[in-house]
C-alpha cells in the first residue's frame, strides 16, 4: 500500500538556517536568594518617574499614537536630535530587522562580526539574505577584515560597539574609516545599546556620523540604563529617507502606550541614569579584579557586564561553574552561541549580587 504523501507549507531555507534566539536563564535552584545576571538589566530598575508614567496609562481602550510622537520628541530633547530622523520600536531588536527587511534581499550579503550580537544573523537570514562573517582581532571588531570582505553584493554592515557579549570596543575614529571604506550604497549600522556606560575619550555613539551621512543608522535600547526591558523600547536615529522606508514597513502600532509614557519619562530623568552609570562605574572594576584575583581570565569590558573565562580542566570549566551558581542562586548566561564554550557572562548587579557570585566562585574553584 502506497503511503500517503504529506503536503504542506514549507517555510524558505533562509528561515530554516535561524538558530532560535535562547535568552538568558531567569531562575535558578537550591532555595537560595535569586541573583538574575544573566541578561544585562539595571540592578538600580526603572526611574521612579517612569514608572509612575507607566502606572498612569488607564485607557487601554484607544489604540496608542502610531507614531510614538511623545517618545521621538523626548529623545529628540535629550540628545538634540531631529524627531523626523527617529523611528522606535518594540525593542532595538525590532528596529534592526526592520532595517534588515527593508535593505536586504535574496542575493545580497551582509557583515557581522564573529561574536556579534545574534539577532543580526537572524535577521540577515529572515530577510532572504546572506551572512558574512568577519573575524575579529582580540575579541574585538576589525576594521581591516570587514572592509576586506565587502563585495558589490554588500548592503550593510552591522557593528555592536560596545560588543555583546564581549564589553570591547572601537574608538570612534575606526568607526569613521570603516564608513570610509565602505560604498555609498552599503548601509552601516551601529548598536549602541550600551553607549550610555562608556566612559572612554576616543569612544562616541555615532550620532555625529549620522547626523553628517546617507548611509549610516544608530540603533539604542531602553533595556539596558533606563531598566526598561519589560517594556520592549528602542530606537534608532538615520537619514530621514531610511527612516521613512522603515516607517513604511513597521507595524501601524508596533509600540503600546505604557512603553511610549515610560520611555520618555526614562529618557528625561538623566539623574537616574547618571546613578546607573556611576554605580556600573564602581563595581564592574571591582569585580574584574576579584575575578582576576581568583586566577579567571576576564575580557576588558566598557559595557555593564563582563565575560568570564574558565580552565580547561576537568570539573573547572564554564559549563560545572555554571551548575554550581545557580545550585546557589546565581543566574549567569552560558555563550556557547556566541562561540565561546568555556566562558560565562555577568552582567553587573547589586553590590549584594556581586559579592556572592566572587564568593560562590571562590568556593568553586577550591
Amino acid at each position: 500500500m502506497m503511503e500517503e504523501q504529506i503536503v504542506r507549507p514549507v517555510a524558505r531555507a533562509g528561515v530554516l538556517a535561524i538558530d532560535p534566539y535562547i535568552p538568558g536563564k531567569a531562575k535558578a535552584s537550591g532555595g537560595h536568594k535569586l541573583h538574575k545576571l544573566s541578561s544585562n538589566e539595571s540592578p538600580l530598575g526603572a526611574s521612579p518617574k517612569a514608572l509612575e508614567a507607566y502606572r498612569s496609562i488607564s485607557d487601554l481602550q484607544y489604540y496608542p499614537d502610531g507614531s510614538a510622537t511623545l517618545l521621538r520628541e523626548a529623545i529628540g530633547e535629550v540628545y538634540g536630535l531631529n524627531p523626523q530622523r527617529i523611528i522606535c520600536g518594540c525593542g532595538s531588536d525590532e528596529v534592526l530587522s526592520l532595517l534588515a527587511y527593508a535593505y536586504l534581499g535574496e542575493g545580497d550579503e551582509a557583515i557581522y562580526t564573529t561574536h556579534g550580537f545574534l539577532v543580526y544573523k537572524i535577521a540577515i537570514h529572515a530577510a532572504g539574505a546572506t551572512p558574512v562573517v568577519a573575524p575579529e582581532k582580540k575579541l574585538t571588531t576589525d576594521v581591516d577584515a570587514i572592509l576586506e570582505r565587502v563585495t558589490e553584493k554588500t548592503k550593510m554592515v552591522f557593528v555592536a560597539n560596545p560588543n555583546n557579549p564581549t564589553g570591547t570596543y572601537i574608538p570612534f575614529d575606526e568607526v569613521k574609516r570603516l564608513h570610509a571604506g565602505l560604498p555609498k550604497s552599503c548601509i552601516l549600522v551601529l548598536d549602541a545599546a550600551y553607549a550610555e556606560y562608556v566612559r572612554r575619550n576616543d569612544y562616541q555613539a555615532g550620532i555625529e556620523l549620522v547626523a553628517n551621512s546617507e548611509n549610516v543608522v544608530m540603533t539604542r535600547t531602553f533595556s539596558k540604563v533606563y531598566g526598561l526591558p519589560a517594556l520592549r523600547v528602542g530606537w534608532a536615529y538615520g537619514p530621514e529617507h531610511m527612516i521613512d522606508a522603515l516607517n513604511r514597513i513597521r507595524g501601524p502600532f508596533n509600540m503600546n502606550s505604557a512603553a511610549i509614557a515610560a520611555g520618555a519619562a526614562a529618557v528625561r530623568d538623566q539623574s537616574f541614569v547618571e546613578q546607573s552609570v556611576s554605580h556600573n562605574s564602581e563595581w564592574l572594576p571591582w569585580v574584574v579584579d576579584e575575578m582576576t584575583k581568583l586566577g579567571l581570565d576576564v575580557t576588558p569590558s566598557v559595557g555593564n557586564f563582563i565575560l568570564i573565562h574558565f580552565p580547561d580542566e576537568q570539573g573547572k570549566r564554564a559549563a560545572d561553574a555554571d551548575a554550581f551558581l545557580l545550585e546557589r542562586g546565581c543566574v549567569l548566561r552560558q555563550v556557547k552561541a556566541y562561540g565561546f564554550d568555556n566562558a560565562l557572562r555577568m552582567s553587573i548587579g547589586s553590590e549584594e549580587a556581586n559579592r556572592d557570585v566572587v564568593a560562590v566562585l571562590a568556593e568553586f574553584l577550591k
